[in-house]
């Protein structure tokens, strides 16, 4: 499957695509360029895409997965614990799409800050 790149700046992730509708919404709107916006240990920003819940949403997410929260619209990248986890887990704000896996370390994400700008692009194959 394809590949995107999140570059915040001073620190890139790239993720490997899924095959979802969502996956292939958001590729379809790339190249997107957003303000990032943190939530405990979770990186999250707006996006222009508008893609239903799927039936596999969920809110707790293991981290490396890259999730899209119909709610916002906004791509969320939970690395860690948010306000609303319970022991260990990684509990996104609501149910979310996930439609990524990441390729590298999403705990070096916790040096991001609000208001950094990421934009998101599509990786050319190997």
């Amino acid at each position: 499957m394809a590949r995107i790149r999140f570059d915040f700046g001073t620190l890139t992730l790239d993720a490997e695509l899924l095959d979802t509708p969502t996956a292939k919404a958001i590729a379809a709107k790339l190249p997107v360029t957003s303000s990032a916006l943190t939530w405990g240990e979770e990186v999250y920003f707006d996006v222009p895409v508008t893609v239903a819940r799927e039936k596999e949403a969920r809110a707790v997410v293991t981290p490396g997965e890259i999730a899209y929260w119909p709610d916002g619209p906004a791509i969320a990248i939970g690395f860690g614990r948010t306000p609303i986890s319970q022991g260990d887990e990684t509990r996104l704000a609501s149910p979310c799409n996930v439609f990524a896996r990441a390729l590298g370390d999403v705990k070096a994400l916790a040096g991001v800050k609000a208001g950094t700008l990421v934009t998101v692009t599509m990786v050319a194959a190997a």
